[in-house]
């Protein structure tokens, strides 16, 4: 009878998913890192760029290498926990080969161009219609597995994956809402702040409830089972798990301090950020003092070592976080490898460290065998935090590097390192200590897979184990709050959406007044067709991972590239392009600032214009044709989302694209450019869209200080 044992096959599925993605998604993020220390890395081709590289990185670590791990903990730990097997095994096999179908089509689409450009949320509307099923069916098996439960009372880590479930479903549709126009393209229906407002609540959260709270989850079941002790305080993980989902998704906005959104939304994400402090390290106090009278285990279990790593690091970037939302901290470090070094920690050392830890513990379970090794699991360990530590410590000093160098003003009220390429070129030397971080993690992984195989090899059979009954407790007690809660599955459930709904409406509703924030008497012209297809291509290429367009109200930043971005200049941007990292400058008043044949040189090869430039090189976007008839399609969808093109422009939109491109290849012919037929070409809708940033209409008065450096 298949109902008497556990279902542990999809374990051992997701578990293999987990090493064969994560592998690949710490390759890519070492070759990334390279394409940083030096371009050349780039190789030239189009789907290996940083541009479209970062991305497919981002994705493969968070959905695929994470993803597989949380499905492979909730799907072991819920089964024991329920006392039951998970209630359809169909359903659990729809789950992984759907799950991995998405991660395989990620691969695919994204180092081909197919993105919106949004963090986490790159993946077009064929892949997120894709997610949303899996995850209804992912859905629908946990919370049947619930209902049929032999187990009366529903364990912490229980409360976690519900939040989990629930919480990510809510982000995924409410930010995924796109109008389609053709098969791997969309445009969103936000615009402009509600784009980023929105994008910023869904990746804040990604990084809450799927970086984290499914994390917690593990953490509460796996190390009480691998230092066989009960969690430290039953009431403190009440408190934690509470106060965590309903001040976490409040917390968004810290990603746009100091920009063009409201001070009451940026003050609101300060006030909650800084409130995370307690139940995150509230968690992560109960985490450790589990281990209480087991600290001996940790000098001969090296699961024992991953795990006590992995809720330190957790502390680590717990801290780090809400530091990095006060807002004087945040000019610091917004913008700035500073965040790549606390993402990083987190996803290493908290996700990546519980992963393993996890894994070592759960392999020689399922086999029914010891590890292979624990001298090389041991050896892992050393070696990966030692790759952390590396990378941390290098991008840390370089984000700080970067801050200062940016911020720095001198006595005579000018900036000390006005040429912005001196603020990247000076931390290039970190970026090869990065990659030598990310060298080592990767060897440590290597050992890992290396020792698992032969674990699994060496095994003789993969058991069935039998589902224990649950052991009865006679009680004459009445059961009250939250132990009663904990009975009731649904009314969980309910509570908990209630309790990440309250500061989702809070905080999307007056946002999603558009006439409260964007004055219709200073509204900017919309891009013209040819200046949009050129945005389109601009996206399909990363920029926007290297470069922002949200010039904020810091003197520094306004001293560099002029006055502060308005909402009004991006109200027609599906999506928006605020950013959230400067390796190149802020592009907001690009436009007209260089002659066309500066841009077509810059794009051929960027170092012929700039020395010391790390960007890459796109020469085929100088073969490439723009894609002309697209562009009627693409109007009338924005016309449809409120942009204000006329029925001529959206009728002849390919011809009045023709036009304008004729007559910039004519303005680049005659500045000396040395190439035919550079009317269809891509390079040419590209160069009119970076001219036409800052010059939509908003007031462009120069600041004294650029008057000043002219005249010299």
């Amino acid at each position: 009878m298949p109902n008497l044992y556990y279902d542990d096959q999809v374990v051992r599925q997701f578990i293999k998913a987990t090493l064969l993605w994560g592998l690949i998604a710490f390759l890519a993020g070492l070759l990334a890192a390279l394409q940083l220390a030096n371009p050349l890395f780039n190789f030239e081709l189009p789907w290996l760029t940083f541009g479209r590289l970062r991305p497919l990185h981002t994705n493969a670590a968070i959905f695929a290498f994470a993803g597989n791990a949380i499905f492979a903990g909730i799907y072991h730990s819920t089964q024991r926990l329920c006392k039951s097997r998970m209630f359809s095994d169909k359903l659990s096999q729809i789950h992984f080969w759907g799950w991995q179908a998405i991660i395989v089509s990620a691969a695919i689409t994204l180092p081909l161009g197919f993105t919106q450009s949004k963090e986490y949320a790159e993946l077009e509307w064929p892949i997120d219609i894709a997610i949303a099923a899996i995850w209804v069916v992912f859905a629908i098996n946990f919370f049947m597995t619930l209902k049929i439960r032999k187990e009366k009372h529903m364990y912490v880590a229980i409360w976690f994956y519900i939040a989990t479930i629930i919480t990510v479903a809510v982000l995924h549709i409410a930010n995924s809402i796109e109008v389609p126009v053709a098969f791997f393209k969309s445009y969103p229906i936000y615009a402009g702040i509600q784009d980023a407002m929105v994008q910023w609540w869904y990746g804040h959260n990604a990084v809450a409830f799927f970086l984290t709270t499914p994390f917690l989850g593990l953490m509460y079941y796996y190390v009480p089972k691998a230092v066989n002790r009960p969690v430290y305080s039953y009431k403190l993980s009440i408190i934690h798990f509470w106060a965590l989902i309903f001040i976490y998704i409040w917390a968004g906005p810290h990603h746009l301090l100091n920009t063009a959104l409201p001070d009451w939304a940026q003050t609101l994400g300060v006030v909650f950020s800084v409130m995370l402090w307690a139940p995150s390290w509230g968690g992560m106090i109960n985490g450790l003092l589990t281990l209480r009278g087991a600290w001996h285990l940790l000098r001969t279990d090296p699961v024992i070592k991953f795990f006590v790593a992995a809720i330190t690091f957790y502390g680590m970037a717990t801290f780090e976080g809400p530091l990095l939302s006060i807002k004087s901290v945040n000019a610091l470090g917004h913008y700035t490898d500073w965040i790549i070094a606390h993402v990083h920690a987190g996803a290493l050392g908290w996700n990546g460290f519980l992963t393993f830890g996890m894994i070592y513990y759960l392999v020689p379970k399922l086999y029914n065998t010891e590890l292979h090794s624990k001298s090389l699991a041991t050896k892992h360990f050393w070696i990966a935090i030692t790759g952390i530590l590396l990378y941390y410590i290098s991008m840390l000093a370089a984000g700080i590097t970067q801050g200062m160098m940016w911020m720095d003003i001198d006595s005579s009220g000018r900036l000390t390192y006005p040429d912005f390429v001196e603020t990247v070129t000076r931390i290039v030397p970190l970026y090869w200590v990065r990659s030598l971080g990310g060298l080592l993690f990767i060897l440590g992984a290597l050992l890992m897979f290396y020792n698992l195989y032969k674990t699994m090899v060496g095994s003789k059979e993969c058991p069935n184990i039998k589902i224990p009954e649950p052991l009865e407790t006679r009680t004459t007690e009445k059961e009250t709050g939250h132990r009663k809660l904990e009975n009731a599955a649904l009314a969980f459930s309910i509570l908990a959406f209630i309790a990440i709904a309250v500061g989702t409406v809070i905080e999307f509703l007056p946002i999603l007044r558009v006439g409260a924030y964007v004055n219709s008497e200073k509204a900017v012209a919309p891009y013209s067709p040819l200046e949009l297809a050129g945005r389109d291509i601009y996206i399909r290429e990363g920029c926007y991972t290297c470069h922002s367009q949200m010039i904020r109200k810091l003197p520094s930043d306004v001293m560099r590239f002029g006055e502060p971005s308005t909402i009004n200049e991006s109200m027609y941007d599906r999506p928006y392009q605020w950013g959230s990292k400067r390796t190149g400058p802020d592009l907001a008043r690009v436009g007209g600032k260089y002659p066309h044949l500066w841009h077509f040189k810059h794009m051929y090869n960027p170092q012929d214009v700039i020395s010391m430039s790390i960007m890459p090189s796109y020469p085929w976007l100088f073969k490439n044709r723009t894609d002309f008839q697209s562009l009627r399609r693409k109007l009338s969808v924005m016309k449809m989302l409120g942009v204000p093109y006329s029925d001529d422009q959206v009728g002849n939109a390919d011809t009045f694209a023709e036009k304008e491109a004729k007559q910039i290849a004519k303005e680049l012919q005659e500045q000396g450019a040395d190439s035919d037929r550079l009317e269809d070409r891509e390079i040419v809708a590209l160069i009119a869209y970076l001219q036409a940033l800052g010059q939509k209409g908003i007031d462009q008065t120069p600041n004294a200080n650029e008057n000043e450096e002219d005249e010299k």
